[in-house]
């Protein structure tokens, strides 16, 4: 049996850093096909922590899915490079956040995760637009 693929694309964005904060997702089968979408608001936050935010959120909805093997995609080029461990997590702020993320990540046969410029990113960021809106 082939294990659930799936790709996702996050985004977090905070429009005063902080300040109204939302997040959007988009989690696609590999052939493209949208499994689930997420527009939420979060608050008032940071752009880090609503970037971090729409990625646990992600995994999270991802692993209830059943999903085993998932790529993601964000345009935080800090947040990919502090998941993949080439930065330290060195704000105090962004510890806990961190510390969410990475339990996610163990639950997944296979993660990848990958910086993409913004413009690969418009669904996620539409998404996080919408909830920014509301």
């Amino acid at each position: 049996m082939d294990m659930k693929e799936a790709v996702m694309y996050s985004d977090g964005g905070s429009r005063g850093n902080p300040g109204i904060a939302g997040i959007g997702v988009s989690i696609q089968d590999k052939d493209g096909n949208i499994i689930r979408e997420i527009s939420q608001y979060i608050g008032e936050q940071t752009n880090n922590v609503a970037e971090y935010k729409a990625l646990s959120r992600g995994l999270e909805v991802a692993l209830d899915l059943g999903i085993e093997k998932i790529t993601c995609y964000l345009d935080s080029e800090l947040v990919v490079k502090q998941i993949k461990g080439e930065y330290k997590v060195k704000n105090e702020r962004m510890i806990p956040m961190y510390n969410m993320v990475m339990p996610l990540v163990k639950e997944f046969k296979s993660f990848s995760i990958n910086h993409v410029r913004r413009e690969l990113n418009k669904r996620a960021d539409q998404l996080a637009n919408e909830a920014m809106d509301q």
